[in-house]
């Protein structure tokens, strides 16, 4: 039984009433959390969508970047996305259970939001709405605001998308200081920590992109703190 048929059947209880809690109790245990987050990414991915008025092609298309669906699963993915769209629960309430699910502060929370991100800007734009929606979604999880930023900085250029953002660092910041959050943020992408954690491989994509934002983010802030060199006059 492949994963979006267990998705899948899954989601069909949630449109069928069964509490949310009941259902992520089934899949608490690894691997069967793996399942669990994919479902949080699919049913607050897919009220998301609806943020900004539009569920674009993109948008759903962006789901095949994260999860590598297979041509064999590709019905029953769109079948999970639409089920988790016409639910009439809120997202708070997705939202609130999925925090119940991995507990206040787990780093799977951010993950999480960073999957919504990889939605959001799936149509080229960042909408006001999108803005408020992952805010709030933020807020349940209980992220703080440094923390929302430093994800948004990341996905959103205009958003604050400086390197000290992406580091979590202030400007004002010793270059030792700034190496050590590097160093931090470096490891704790590991792609082998986000298989001990029980994470999907799906997930490692986001890492990868992660990674590569938080590397450049350190380069660009060792050219602005290197000594410059004189300019060269002519004799």
């Amino acid at each position: 039984m492949s994963i979006w048929t267990r998705i899948s059947a899954a989601v069909s209880a949630l449109s069928q009433g069964e509490p949310l809690s009941a259902v992520f109790a089934q899949l608490r245990t690894p691997p069967e959390r793996s399942v669990a987050f994919t479902i949080a990414v699919i049913a607050l991915g897919a009220k998301m969508a609806k943020a900004d008025g539009l569920v674009t092609r993109d948008e759903v298309m962006a789901f095949r970047e994260v999860f590598q669906i297979g041509r064999e699963d590709e019905a029953g993915a769109a079948r999970v996305f639409n089920l988790a769209r016409q639910d009439v629960a809120g997202f708070e309430d997705y939202a609130a259970r999925v925090r119940e699910m991995f507990g206040a502060g787990h780093d799977a929370l951010g993950d999480l939001l960073e999957g919504l991100f990889h939605i959001a800007l799936a149509d080229g734009r960042y909408h006001p709405n999108e803005d408020e929606y992952l805010q709030a979604v933020a807020r349940i999880f209980g992220l703080k605001t440094r923390e929302f930023r430093q994800i948004r900085s990341r996905f959103v250029p205009e958003a604050e998308a400086d390197p000290y953002s992406v580091l979590g660092v202030s400007p004002q910041a010793e270059l030792n200081e700034v190496r050590k959050a590097w160093r931090a943020l470096v490891q704790e992408s590991h792609p082998d920590r986000f298989v001990a954690r029980g994470l999907p491989p799906e997930a490692v994509k986001l890492a990868e992109k992660r990674l590569i934002a938080i590397n450049r983010a350190w380069e660009e802030i060792q050219e602005k703190s290197a000594p410059q060199k004189p300019a060269f006059k002519a004799p």
